[in-house]
This record gives structure tokens, sequence and C-alpha cells, in this order.
């Protein structure tokens, strides 16, 4: 029987939706941790699958600015300036984005990982570590032997994290997160929700999210 992380009753529960080649995403994540400074109670994150792109074929591996060109058809210019912009917000944040060094692919096989690493209590640490792999280091992040390092650099067991990486576990997870948020009418990420019943979508500034820990703090009269 696999191991279940602790959850406190009395903490805040917040619900994550996010995919790991979304910049929104990872500054999202980055917000909601500052908003987390200012907050003194306990804390209980989860984080759900999203896919931007699920219909990127398994063996596709793409620069950011060329899928700009090719799905929507910016031209190279207009797309470099885009995602410089997404840079340039991101480096506010302390995020440093190397998008000319990015790889864009199917992120279901890592999705399945974050599931496992939940289980083991180390959702957290992989989530950003997925997001430094894609963002920062250029790590692709559909292979084999780079999510098995990934996995163990946060404490995980490197050869059981491979094995779910080179099977099908969790696929049933990914795919019950993927259905949720359909029926939450979740239509881009990020996604927060704030003890079930408080909604924060995209990377707003931290205000916002300081905000909803307080109200989603206190019982609705």
């Amino acid at each position: 029987m696999r191991p279940q992380p602790q959850v406190d009753d009395e903490a805040m529960k917040i619900d994550v939706w996010s995919d790991f080649v979304c910049p929104f995403c990872y500054m999202g994540e980055a917000l909601l941790q500052q908003a987390l400074k200012t907050y003194d109670g306990e804390v209980s994150i989860t984080y759900h699958s999203y896919q931007l792109m699920p219909e990127l074929a398994e063996d596709t591996a793409i620069n950011p600015t060329d899928l700009l060109v090719q799905e929507r058809g910016m031209d190279p210019e207009q797309a470099a300036a885009a995602n410089a912009q997404v840079t340039q917000r991101a480096a506010t944040l302390g995020l440093q984005y190397r998008l000319d060094q990015a790889l864009a692919v199917n992120t279901r096989t890592a999705h399945r990982l974050s599931h496992f690493a939940a289980e083991h209590g180390r959702q957290h640490q992989l989530v950003r570590a997925l997001f430094d792999a894609y963002f920062t280091q250029g790590l692709n992040l559909r292979e084999t032997d780079t999510l098995a390092d990934i996995a163990a650099q946060v404490g995980l067991d490197r050869e059981r994290a491979r094995a779910v990486v080179v099977g099908h576990d969790y696929s049933q997870q990914v795919e019950a997160d993927i259905q949720q948020a359909q029926r939450l009418q979740i239509s881009g990420v990020p996604f927060f929700v704030f003890n079930e019943r408080l909604a924060v979508s995209g990377a707003q500034p931290v205000e916002v999210f300081q905000q909803a820990l307080q109200q989603a703090s206190h019982p609705a009269s």
C-alpha cells in the first residue's frame, strides 16, 4: 500500500490546476508563494493536471517561439517579442525564463509523475523542479532519464520514478483532474481554488492572492 501524505484538517486547502509548459503557471506559483508568506495559518496545496497542448505528439519537442509561429500564425518577430515580454514579467518575480532554449512537449507523463510525487509528500518540490527544468534549464520533460533525475533531485526514488515514467501508472488520476477541470469550466490555467469555495484565475497580483487567502479562511456567514 502506498504511503499517503498527512494533511491537517484545519489547514487552508488550495487546489491548483496548471501545466508545466505554461509561463503564467510558473508565475502564478511564485505569486501564491509570496502571498503565503503573509498568511499565518496552515496550508495544504494540491496540484492538479491540466494540459494546454494535449494534441502534441509524444515525440514532439518544439521551441515556444516556433510553436507560436506554427500554431497561432504569428510571424517570427511577433512571436519572439511576445516571449520576450513574458520573460521580462517573470524576471520581476525572480524567475529566469530562457524561452529561446525551452522545448515544449506533451506533458501528460510529467503530470503522471506529479501524482506519484504527491503520494510520497514531494509534489510541491517536484512541481517547482519541473517548472525550473523547462523554463530555465531547457530540459525535455518527455525524456525518461531527465524526469527520473528530476524526481531523484527532490528526494524521490529514482528507479521507482523511472518506472512510472515508462509505464502508465497514474493515468487515471491525470484524467480525473482534467475531467474535474471541465466540470468546473476551467478554460485556462493557472486556476486556484481556495477551500473549495473561492477561485482565482491567472497569475494575478500578489494582493489578489492575499485577499483570497483571507476571505477563504473565514467561513461564509
